[in-house]
């Protein structure tokens, strides 16, 4: 469904148009789900009330019913023919390709595949159609391959030159000249290699499929002057983008409606990040803290900004030094959401529209009874009456409002960052293998830098600031970790629920807290947001705790339970690289492991922020790790 599909407003749709939307009928559509036709029912009954109720929302509202949302199979398959019955594939007047086999004919290269606008071999390689009668049509599935060992290689920088000469005499407005050669699997399993493709792109609205058509012959004639036969041209349309993302999203108020979901994609610590060079087996992290480098090895002036997280989460190869040798080498881009991470945010925003259009519905019902009550002769009753309805007016407007602003949050954002290469943010730096044998300590070297893209932060980069989020109120944080009522200190969170990191717990700190329980002991609740888990709070363990693997390799941990029975698991798989800090915004360690049983994990492990610190130090002596801005 197109944005401007979802943008439609339900009380202005006819119960037709929603049954072909699939948001009314008897249960057949996975989104004519009892509450979403009791939701259109309720709309169209109160349509003043409900006017922006969007077929978005209602998608939201199904989804958030549903495991994983809605999936499209890689090879659709279609229930009904396209064409009807005992008639041929139409052809739009004056295109030279059927409309089924423009959408198609590219099928499974992308999630939104080109369509064909003209091939030259349109006549001797015919493209399957579904025949009258079928009611299940399964379409080939294709993939783009390059093209390597074949009579274009070793011709291609004689002829490419030659056919954009060619374009330029017969006023073909090209936007990309390439090769490709694409295999296609059946529905019986079967797998072909295509031939050479030479593969063209035209600039939208330039160029017919005629001028296309009367170009490719020539183009095949270049083609076998220089001995490349049995080549085939493809045409279509499509301008040239830049696949740089957009900068990451600022940090909002908490009132925004978005101020939740939003902060996978903010400039904070404890953004979820991931390798690209790791993209296939879906390893995750998170950011631990950011620094200025001030200063170059060599002492002259830098403005570089690095994050700093996990070996393991930055590259592959954890037994071997990783060092970015400048410009000109190969980089290990960082991403800010890994693919599973990016569909929980969209699954995530969902939810909270869903929720919201929920409360919408409940509200105008309330509305409704509240305005057909008959007015009660005792006064205060008809005064309480009075007054909550006009509160709840006033209630369902915002939430109509905050609907529409999800909306289009949700809109905008995904069409910013949906494809992966958007959301790249930096580069490894460096990244020295994983070691516990780097000084007496026997601390964990478990780390790594990342350069930050300068265009991707920004007026958002606000330094090492910790966005708490919408997990816990104020009030329960402060409860937990400064029970004490005796407390001198007057330690609260911010309000703005935005805490700055600033300094370490140092070596003999931790040794010795300086914070105290209920009881008055001394130790330190602290806590950590991390990709998988979020905002969680634990306490440390006070003693370092010593590790053993199973190949007898010994290290020295900072350890940090469990709040409470309640609270959760500290950390879980994919909170790598989290910081663990204390309430009052001083870095305690490094996060890097844990003890899972099950679905839980009763201990986690990390090294000694402190010790992280001098070891950047070492390598970035210069470095500056509370400036506020990029």
């Amino acid at each position: 469904m197109s944005v401007d599909e979802y943008a439609k407003k339900v009380v202005e749709l006819s119960d037709e148009a929603l049954l072909q939307a699939g948001f009314l009928g008897d249960g057949t559509s996975l989104c004519a789900t009892q509450s979403v036709i009791e939701a259109v029912k309720t709309a169209k009954a109160h349509p003043k009330l409900l006017s922006k109720l969007t077929l978005f929302m209602l998608e939201c509202k199904s989804l958030a019913l549903q495991e994983g949302g809605i999936r499209s199979p890689p090879s659709p398959a279609l229930p009904q023919p396209p064409v009807a019955p005992g008639t041929s594939p139409a052809i739009v007047v004056p295109a030279l390709v059927s409309q089924f086999e423009a959408k198609h004919y590219w099928n499974g290269i992308s999630e939104d595949p080109p369509e064909l606008l003209y091939r030259s071999d349109l006549d001797s390689n015919p493209f399957p159609h579904p025949k009258p009668g079928d009611r299940w049509f399964q379409l080939p599935v294709k993939t783009a391959y390059g093209v390597s060992g074949t009579e274009l290689n070793k011709v291609w920088h004689e002829v490419a030159p030659l056919i954009v000469a060619l374009f330029k005499k017969r006023g073909i407005s090209y936007s990309v000249l390439k090769s490709a050669r694409f295999s296609t699997a059946y529905e019986d399993g079967k797998k072909t290699m295509g031939p050479v493709v030479v593969w063209v792109a035209l600039h939208p609205g330039r160029n017919t499929a005629y001028n296309a058509r009367d170009v490719s012959p020539d183009v095949l004639r270049i083609l076998a002057e220089h001995g490349v036969k049995d080549a085939v041209v493809e045409w279509y349309e499509g301008a040239v983008e830049k696949l740089l993302g957009p900068p990451l999203l600022r940090v909002t108020n908490d009132t925004n409606p978005s101020y939740y979901v939003r902060r996978a994609l903010t400039a904070t610590l404890g953004m979820p990040i991931a390798a690209r060079e790791m993209e296939d087996v879906n390893v995750q992290g998170s950011v631990s803290f950011f620094f200025h480098e001030n200063r170059d090895k060599n002492g002259n002036p830098s403005n570089r900004v690095f994050g700093v997280s996990n070996k393991h989460v930055l590259t592959k190869a954890t037994s071997v030094d990783y060092e970015f040798k400048g410009v000109g080498s190969p980089r290990e881009r960082i991403r800010v959401c890994g693919h599973r991470r990016y569909k929980r945010f969209l699954v995530e925003t969902r939810a909270v529209v869903a929720r919201n259009v929920d409360e919408c519905l409940r509200l105008a019902e309330e509305v409704v009874r509240l305005e057909a009550k008959p007015r009660s002769a005792d006064e205060d009753e008809a005064a309480d009456d009075a007054s909550a309805l006009k509160k709840k007016k006033a209630q369902l407007d915002e939430v109509v409002d905050t609907c529409v602003a999800l909306q289009a949050f949700f809109t905008n954002t995904d069409a910013d960052f949906h494809e992966i290469a958007r959301r790249d943010i930096g580069w490894v730096d460096w990244a020295p293998k994983i070691a516990t044998n780097v000084d007496f300590y026997g601390y964990t070297l478990d780390i790594g830098t990342f350069e930050l893209d300068p265009r991707k932060f920004g007026t958002n980069f606000k330094g090492n600031v910790v966005d708490l989020g919408s997990k816990f109120d104020l009030h329960e944080l402060n409860e937990m970790f400064w029970p004490n009522d005796s407390n001198p200190t007057g330690l609260k969170f911010p309000s703005d629920r935005q805490l700055r990191i600033r300094g370490v717990v140092s070596r003999e700190l931790l040794a010795k807290p300086d914070c105290y329980d209920k009881n008055g002991n001394a130790t330190y609740v602290v806590a950590k947001d991390g990709n998988t888990t979020d905002l969680t709070v634990g306490r440390y363990a006070g003693l370092e705790a010593y590790l053993c693997d199973e190949l007898g390799r010994e290290s020295i941990e900072v350890a940090v339970y469990n709040y409470s029975e309640t609270s959760g698991s500290f950390s879980a798989k994919g909170d790598s690289g989290s910081l663990i800090f204390t309430g009052d915004g001083r870095m305690l360690a490094v996060l890097h492991s844990g003890m899972p049983r099950g679905l839980s994990n009763h201990v986690t492990f990390g090294t000694p922020a402190w010790w992280v610190v001098d070891q950047l130090k070492l390598r970035y002596k210069h470095a500056d790790f509370n400036r506020e801005a990029f």
